[in-house]
């Protein structure tokens, strides 16, 4: 039975404990490999539905053909769709990418680092605007992936459903500084521990405050 203790401890603790077991900033923790900011926003608009082995066996083509958002912006949609297309939904994510580029064309070919200016370019909700934040830049920002949702539901941290709303609750309990590498602490508990169809509750360093452990273990 986990212990009752206030949302707002149990998530310090959530956070103490994730830290101590995936330790690191949100760019040491990124699994996404990348040079510059550019970079990480191409990588994670491929990310999506896909997984980042995949992506990381992706860009390394990608970069070598468009190394700047003007190479990119100018690209044969056929051509880039060919690069991509282990990445699955290649077709919508090439024109995500192409529209990616012009956009930061006309800003310069820099990347910006103002969430109402990211969520602007193609491609861009605010997941990956806060990926790109918090990784690349180190300002705050806490991507609500499935992982995230999932597993601080199941944690208590929040009963939205919303990813927007779920972001706005975690921004409530999580010190800015360290939303992004919370996030990322997150998604790799999701995928060692808290599996979605199995967790492993006998194995979860968070199971004594997790209110769904008893749940998880009686499957």
């Amino acid at each position: 039975m986990a212990r009752k203790i206030s949302k707002k401890l149990r998530a310090r603790e959530v956070q103490s404990r994730l830290s101590t077991k995936y330790p690191g900033s949100a760019k040491e923790l990124c699994e996404l490999d990348f040079d510059n900011p550019f970079q990480l926003l191409s990588a994670t608009i491929l990310s999506a539905q896909c997984t980042d082995k995949v992506v990381n066996t992706t860009t390394p083509a990608l970069f070598s053909k468009y190394p700047t958002p003007f190479d990119l912006a100018s690209a044969d949609q056929g051509e880039l769709e060919e690069i991509i297309h282990s990445t699955g939904f290649y077709r919508n994510k090439a024109k995500n990418l192409i529209a990616m580029a012009r956009a930061l064309v006309e800003l310069g070919g820099e990347v910006p680092t103002e969430m109402e200016e990211l969520v602007k370019l193609g491609g861009v909700g605010r997941k990956t605007a806060n990926v790109v934040r918090s990784v690349a830049f180190g300002l705050p920002g806490l991507p609500v992936d499935t992982h995230v949702k999932r597993i601080t539901t199941l944690l208590g941290l929040t009963s939205k459903t919303d990813p927007v709303a779920i972001e706005a609750e975690l921004n409530s309990l999580i010190p800015p500084n360290d939303r992004g590498a919370f996030s990322l602490q997150v998604i790799l508990h999701g995928r060692s521990t808290c599996v979605a169809r199995r967790p492993r509750c006998s194995e979860c360093i968070l199971s004594d405050i997790c209110p769904s452990a008893t749940i998880a273990t009686s499957r």
